[in-house]
This record gives structure tokens, sequence and C-alpha cells, in this order.
């Protein structure tokens, strides 16, 4: 396996030239995600077949010329569970590769199982063992030892004959504008953000909380959410999601009583206490009549088990229909995605929210006649 590490701009504009009418690029990235918000991009893979680059983000590079051919929707970009991957590139870079191909899905679009890792898929496929021992490694140390570059090739010097093989079965199955299709979603969630208003109902065991606490809670969750944007620091090094909700069952009006709540650590308090207070203290200035409503679960809903039946009976049936796996067309959770859509936001708020997975992309193509009673 032979690969370069590219650290100036002459081996960038060279390496570029190498590949830039190539159709299809495998491409994988390294990065860490240590107390940010946003993943710290540490190394991006490429390997058209013939040439390997390791391109170092770290070092004085102008990666316009690169990001074009990223962009070109003439080139294939085929990556590995992407999910992370598109958060690094829409963070670092501005933008999605696409058409985007990834191995992973279209392995359990072909019933291979799910979330297959990448080592499994190249011993699956290959037969061959590599070494994943520095998947957990410092990427952002300089310089990377041989061994972490090794890892770092390997993830695109397999990924395309693996892409090689499932590409055949795809296309004979006349899933690939699915597997590209459902990249495509999975940016436009990873871009989503969640309105102010409706960022509270995401907090773990709102509700528990009356709503004189929610509208505690719902001050607190916006101004996390804006500090951890402002700081690039994870929510959890911000305010724990867990002392939230004991913060707002509590309401303290001192950074002492804030101090005596059983979890919430003096970092806490001495980073945060302040604006902690006055989330409190604007929340009691919220008239009754507009506290949010009592949040209610899915299971609280008398006929919530009937109906997910009943929805997962005939996505089963369409799943048959057309032989895709019944897991791939649609989980439980977006069942649920669903149910919540229809039973728990208003008009307006459906206006600002992201659409569910099956009124949306290419599941709606199969389901929508028979969901259309949802699809709302």
């Amino acid at each position: 396996m032979q690969y370069q590490l590219i650290e100036t701009q002459n081996q960038l504009n060279t390496f570029v030239e190498q590949i830039k009418n190539k159709p299809i690029l495998a491409i994988d990235t390294e990065f860490m995600r240590r107390r940010t918000l946003y993943p710290e991009v540490a190394l991006i893979q490429v390997f058209d077949g013939e040439h390997l680059a390791l391109i170092d983000p770290l070092a004085e590079l102008s990666l316009f010329d690169f990001w074009e051919i990223l962009k070109d929707p003439a080139v294939l970009k085929v990556l590995h569970s992407p999910s992370e991957d598109i958060e690094v590139f829409q963070k670092y870079a501005g933008f999605v590769p696409a058409p985007l191909f990834d191995t992973q899905f279209a392995l359990q679009l072909l019933g291979e199982g799910n979330c297959m890792g990448f080592a499994l898929m190249v011993k699956e496929l290959q037969g061959i063992e590599i070494d994943k021992s520095e998947s957990r490694t410092n990427w952002l140390q300089r310089p990377l030892t041989k061994k972490q570059l090794d890892y770092a090739a390997a993830d695109t010097f397999y990924l395309l004959p693996c892409f090689e093989l499932i590409i055949d079965r795809i296309n004979a199955a006349g899933f690939f504008d699915i597997v590209i299709n459902e990249s495509e979603l999975i940016a436009k969630k990873r871009a989503f953000q969640t309105p102010d208003e409706l960022l509270y109902k995401d907090i773990k065991n709102a509700w528990q909380l009356k709503p004189h606490e929610l509208a505690v809670l719902k001050e607190l969750a916006v101004w996390r959410r804006n500090k951890a944007i402002k700081k690039n620091l994870a929510l959890n090094f911000v305010l724990k999601e867990h002392n939230m909700t004991e913060i707002a069952k509590r309401g303290p009006s001192s950074l002492n009583a804030l101090r005596q709540i059983p979890g919430v650590e003096a970092i806490e308090v001495n980073r945060s206490g302040v604006d902690i207070i006055k989330c409190i203290e604007a929340a009691k200035e919220v008239p009754d009549a507009q506290h949010p409503d009592v949040l209610k679960r899915l299971i609280d809903f008398p006929t919530y088990k009937k109906v997910a039946k009943d929805i997962k009976q005939k996505i089963t049936k369409v799943a048959k229909e057309h032989n895709i796996p019944e897991d791939v067309m649609a989980s439980k959770k977006q069942v649920n995605q669903l149910i919540s859509w229809n039973w728990k936001l208003t008009n307006e708020q459906k206006q600002s929210h992201i659409k569910p997975d099956l009124l949306s992309s290419w599941r709606y193509t199969y389901v929508k006649d028979a969901l259309k009673e949802w699809d709302t």
C-alpha cells in the first residue's frame, strides 16, 4: 500500500491534477471530538484507485481546488458510515461532498446486516484482517506516527475494492438512487437545528416537569446551546443534561442554592452559575398562560401501541413488495418520528421542523399510499 502525506501546497496541487478527472473517489476523515461541540478535522484521506493521499488540514493549505472536485456532481464520492464525516465537511469545508455513496448503508439495503463496521466489511468482502488499534489515537498530534498513517491510508485503500464489489449488486437491484438519497437525507438532518422554542423537548426526562418548570428548562436549553456554539464546547461541558431537569424542578434563586442541588458540580456553578440564575429569573417573568404544556410521551397516548403496530405492518408489506429490508424501510425510531410529527407538533411548528424520514426522501415514494392518512 503506497500513499503520500500532503503537507505542502505543491504536493496538494499535483495530487488534485492527478485525481480531477477520476469518476470515483474513496474518501475518509480522521477527527477528534474531545470537549468540543464540533469535530476537529485532523486528516482527509482520498484514493482514486491509483493515487492515495493523506491531506493534512492542519498544514497551511488552500483546499479550494480540492473542494471543487468534491463538489463535482460527475464524481462519485464513496464513504463508509459517513454520518460524522458529513458533519466534518459541513463545519470545515462548508458543504457536503455529493453525490455520496455509503457502503455501510448499501450493505444494509442488500440485507447484509445492520451497521456493518469497516473492518468487518473488509474481512467479509476481501478476506483481509485490518488493524483497527489506532481508531482511538490522538489524530491532532504532530508528527503523526507511521502506524497512524498506515491505519488512515487503509481506510480508503480497502474501501474502493469493497465498493466495486457492492456497486454491481446495488445496480442489479435498482437501488443506486436510494443509496445516494439516503446520504442526502443524513446531510439534511445533520444540518438541521431544532428551533429555540422546541429545544427543551429534546431534554431527557422533560416529560416529568410541570408547566412552570418547563418554562425554566426552555430558557436553559436555549442558553446552553448558544453558549456551546459560541465557545465550541460539547453541550454537557456547558451544563450536564441530567442537571437541567433538576435545576428546573428546584428553581434555585441563588448560587448557594444552586450548589446544593445533587449532581451539580462546583465547576458548573463557577463557570455558568450567574447565567443559570438569569435563566430561572427570566422564566419566572413568563405569564402562566404562556408556560409550555406538560409533555406527553408516546406511550402516554392510549392508542399508541395499536397505531405503531398498524403502521409497522403496512410498512412491512410495502418493504416485502419491493425486496427492501423492513428495518431499512423504517426503524422503530422512524415510526415514532412519524407519529410524534402528527400528534405532538402544531401546524405552525411543522413549518419550522424537519419532516419525518417516512414523509421525505426515497421512503416517501414507497410508503405514501400506505401511509397517506399520516401525510400531514
